[in-house]
């Protein structure tokens, strides 16, 4: 049975491409690799961002595994401009998946590209991946796989956050971090 689990990086020191993690964000990626240690993993694929790539890396190191980038998983851009009322525009995005705001992308559009990832991993990778990625492209992809996954569980996540998702009589989905 091939799960895949769904990795939030750990924390940054910004939201840029380039943004690192912070001293806690590096010693949660450690943490990550403590958590996945037990855990048989084929493959991993992340974000290119520079903090979801470091926060998988001393996993990938302990289990000698390369880590794949994908553009697919980079976050989901809510506007062109940044916003004062983004949590407000992030909130009606998770009730209309087709509202789009100037600049942005929809959460649809965010959410079938973060899906088409899954699903090619999930037709070519026997076993376990993680996907490492960001907060609100992770939660759109749980709401694909669970309708009522939501904008209250975005405001939910940590960073780090792990979901391990898998099919089993249907979608089956569990928060894995504590």
């Amino acid at each position: 049975m091939t799960e895949i689990f769904l990795v939030r990086h750990c924390q940054a020191a910004g939201q840029e491409r380039e943004a690192r993690l912070t001293q806690q964000g590096i010693e949660q990626a450690q943490q990550l690799a403590e958590f996945f240690a037990a855990v048989e993993i084929e493959h991993i694929v992340s974000s290119p961002y520079v903090r979801a790539v470091d926060s998988i890396k001393p996993t990938a190191r302990k289990k000698g595994l390369s880590i794949h980038t994908d553009e697919r998983l980079v976050e989901r851009k809510l506007a062109g401009e940044p916003r004062e009322d983004w949590r407000t525009c992030l909130r009606q995005t998770f009730g209309d998946l087709d509202l789009c705001f100037e600049g942005g992308e929809s959460s649809r559009a965010a959410m079938l590209r973060a899906v088409a990832v899954c699903e090619e991993r999930l037709r070519t990778v026997q076993g376990s991946v993680i996907m490492v990625s960001h907060g609100n492209l992770i939660t759109l992809l749980l709401k694909y796989f669970d309708h009522s996954i939501g904008f209250e569980d975005w405001e939910q996540m940590t960073n780090p956050d792990v979901y391990r998702i898998w099919h089993e009589d249907g979608w089956k989905i569990e928060r894995n971090w504590r």
